[in-house]
């Protein structure tokens, strides 16, 4: 975990109007891996900040912060870490959005690691500040330190009965020294009075209520409302167009084209509709006569993806990892098997679709976006207007939704083309269509498994080729040298004991834009490694449960085999637990009804452990999943109930891809555009689920996305010990039932 370097008052309060006045500590939260992915995310900024603790004379405290509200909790959890500290009803402090200023903040928000990335840096500058609030009231009292102590938002004085409030010492808390954030002293965990236990949502009446603003509420004076016609197929372009009939629908204001924009953003280009609004844009943009150039894409289809995986499987792939000799292993054992599992590409499907409103002028730019990387939008902004990025002001609004796919800047490209072109603030909106059609997709991936076991049930092989339209190779500077690091996670580092293992990699060549997806990865892997294991114990004669425990052995320490070396390893012991605990809580092994039964899986990823029974019922070829019980081991759970909430939105979104959804490829387009055919799962169609929690004392890791990768090997698994069918391919297609 890294820390700020300890800074002197005088440089942070360069950057207060309010001056000494106020208590101002300022701290740096780390950004989600995803930052270090674009070569416009390597700008650091001067001052390594992206959060600030503000104590004013008023008595309000304000955490500034840098990170964005998508849906995860974070205005919740997080200033419920800093009062803990602080002493401080939680619900008292006020929550300000970090500006995009490159020079102060360094801001991201994705792969499950806000709360996880605060913890520490937000105790610390919540017990610095307390401290230097203690040793103010200790001299304004002239008595010694340890005769005060911070309490309800203010310092007491226990032998006077004295007590001022932090805003009466914040004058003078503003002239002391920072403690070194090193070695500030932290409260004891048996003190906590707020972390550890249930709060609600600081957002969600108004997300009830239709109070809370997102991007597609922004309303700038003078707005107009553009909507863009992209070329159907991945990576075409305008070849020519006529914009007479649609420059005649009533409230269209004007019509012209916009270029692609290549790496960095990846924009489609095409013809932009302006109008007075949304409708009038969309009824423009139908009225337009469009001749594309389709490119070379236009022959790719899901077929001939399918056909390219089987190609690439027939022949051996880069060898990513090889312990032992897996082949001969698998050549001599009595008892072996293998399997295909292929995993189609999978839209993100926001709620809230791709909007972005920018209005720039020639001496600088506002923007107003729902965006998971801010400081990204601002720099692309600054690109299209040729302004510098600390001209650009964006405002970081809620969204409806994230999931990775707020992590692009493509929709912040195309608003500033247009808005540079009008002259007035534009609100450039995606239509549910454009949001599925244009999407940066979850990749499609085949993978071909081999294992073996001997007659005792220990695993003497595990072999496990990929192919697949790698995310790394869209993104990472050397994405096609090293397409596979995207590609495994936890299955390039199984916890399951062999002495020969190998791992290899095929890069499958696509048009199709691809990205992170909630679990990235893992979504897919969890799938084919937990259900695979499920295989391996049925071929075994083994209980799945009792098979995983004796895979798992004895606790170990397992590195992440792709990540950064400052990576939690993966512990067993902890894995062992969940696994444990999920099996118990759902009554495993206890006779159940006719026509239902258990399916397990368990998975580690970032820096999470969980697991998952599922609970299944089949009636004529459609699987049904009454009941889910997880157990999920976070580390200290902040606020358990957000935990529950982002491992209930995770199995359902999970279970929506998995057993509903796929994007399908034809003719070099998407099939699919709405959710009328890729479905979200009704309130009648969800299972109950349950979410038993590891009260753990580790530090927190993440959570957003962990209760994905074992939602479908569990169902899968679950439905193979019913029907004695398995389920390799996604999702769940009517004939592998029949």
């Amino acid at each position: 975990m890294t820390t700020t370097p300890v800074l002197q008052r005088r440089d942070f309060l360069k950057t207060a109007a309010t001056g000494s006045a106020v208590l101002l500590i300022g701290f740096h939260l780390p950004t989600s891996a995803f930052a270090d992915s674009s070569e416009d995310q390597e700008k650091k900024p001067v001052n390594p900040f992206n959060a600030w603790v503000r104590i004013a004379p008023d008595n309000q405290v304000t955490l500034i912060l840098g990170k964005s509200e998508m849906g995860q909790g974070i205005m919740t959890a997080l200033p419920m870490i800093l009062a803990e500290e602080l002493c401080l009803d939680w619900s008292k402090i006020k929550i300000d959005q970090a500006p995009t200023n490159p020079k102060i903040y360094d801001l991201g928000t994705g792969g499950s690691g806000s709360v996880a990335g605060s913890w520490t840096p937000l105790r610390q500058a919540g017990a610095a500040a307390r401290e230097m609030l203690i040793t103010a009231a200790a001299q304004r009292w002239n008595v010694l330190r340890d005769t005060c102590k911070a309490q309800d938002g203010g310092v007491l004085h226990g032998a006077r009965k004295q007590f001022f409030t932090y805003g009466e010492l914040a004058p003078d808390a503003a002239k002391l020294p920072i403690p070194d954030f090193h070695t500030v002293p932290l409260k004891s965990s048996a003190d906590f009075t707020i972390v550890g236990h249930d709060q609600q949502s600081v957002v969600a009446r108004k997300k009830s209520t239709g109070a809370a603003k997102f991007g597609i509420d922004a309303r700038p004076a003078n707005l107009q409302y553009a909507v863009i016609a992209r070329c159907p197929v991945f990576g075409g372009k305008v070849a020519k167009f006529d914009a007479t009939k649609a420059k005649a629908v009533p409230g269209v204001r004007d019509v012209f084209a916009i270029d692609a924009v290549a790496m960095g953003a990846f924009t489609a280009g095409g013809v932009v509709v302006i109008a007075d609004n949304s409708w009038a844009a969309m009824q423009g943009r139908k009225a337009l006569a469009i001749t594309w150039d389709e490119g070379p894409h236009a022959a790719e289809s899901s077929a001939s993806l399918h056909q390219q995986f089987i190609d690439n499987a027939a022949k051996p792939g880069k060898v990513v990892r090889n312990d032992g000799d897996a082949d001969a292993a698998l050549a001599a054992a009595p008892k072996k098997l293998e399997s295909v599992y292929e995993i189609p590409f999978a839209a993100h499907a926001c709620m809230e679709p791709m909007n972005c409103t920018v209005h720039i002028r020639p001496d600088g730019a506002e923007a107003w976006i729902p965006t998971q990387a801010p400081q990204w939008a601002q720099d692309v902004i600054a690109q299209v207007s040729g302004l510098k990025p600390e001209s650009v002001i964006v405002h970081t609004t809620l969204m409806g939704g994230g999931f990775g796919r707020r992590y692009q800047a493509d929709f912040a490209v195309e608003a500033a083309q247009v808005a540079k072109a009008v002259g007035k603030p534009v609100m450039v909106l995606w239509t549910r269509e454009d949001d599925m059609q244009h999407d940066f997709y979850r990749p499609a991936a085949y993978h071909r498994l081999q294992g073996a076991v001997d007659p005792q049930g220990a695993l003497l092989a595990w072999k496990h080729f990929q192919t697949s339209t790698s995310i790394a190779a869209v993104w990472e500077k050397n994405g096609l040298e090293k397409p596979e690091q995207s590609e495994f996670g936890t299955a390039a580092f199984i916890p399951y004991r062999t002495p020969n293992f190998r791992v290899e990699y095929t890069l499958a060549q696509s048009g199709v834009p691809r990205a992170w997806w909630r679990s990235v990865e893992h979504s897919g892997c969890g799938f084919v490694v937990e259900s695979f294991v499920d295989e391996l114990a049925h071929a075994a004669g083994a209980d799945p449960v009792a098979f995983r425990l004796k895979l798992l052995g004895d606790p170990r320490i397992i590195p992440d085999f792709f990540g950064p070396t400052e990576n939690k390893p993966l512990n067993s012991a902890r894995l062992e637990g969940v696994l444990k605990l999920a099996a118990e809580k759902a009554g495993w092994g206890t006779p159940l009804p006719k026509g239902v039964a258990h399916g397990i899986a368990t998975y580690y990823s970032f820096e999470s452990y969980t697991a998952a029974v599922a609970e299944v019922s089949v009636k004529d070829g459609q699987v049904n999943v009454q009941r889910i019980v997880y157990a999920v081991d976070c580390g200290r759970p902040i606020n358990p109930e957000g935990v529950t909430a982002q491992v209930e939105s995770a199995a359902i979104y999970g279970l929506s891809a998995f057993m509903n959804d796929a994007i399908t490829i034809n003719k070099g387009r998407v099939e699919q555009s709405n959710f009328n055919d890729y479905e979200m799962p009704r309130i009648n169609q969800s299972p109950k689920i349950e979410v038993h929690i590891v009260r753990s004392t580790e530090d927190p890791t993440g959570i957003g996305e962990p209760g994905l990768p074992v939602i479908a090997p569990a169902v899968c698994n679950a439905v193979f010990a019913l029907t004695n069918k398995r389920l390799r391919r996604l999702p769940i297609q009517p004939a592998d039932l029949a």
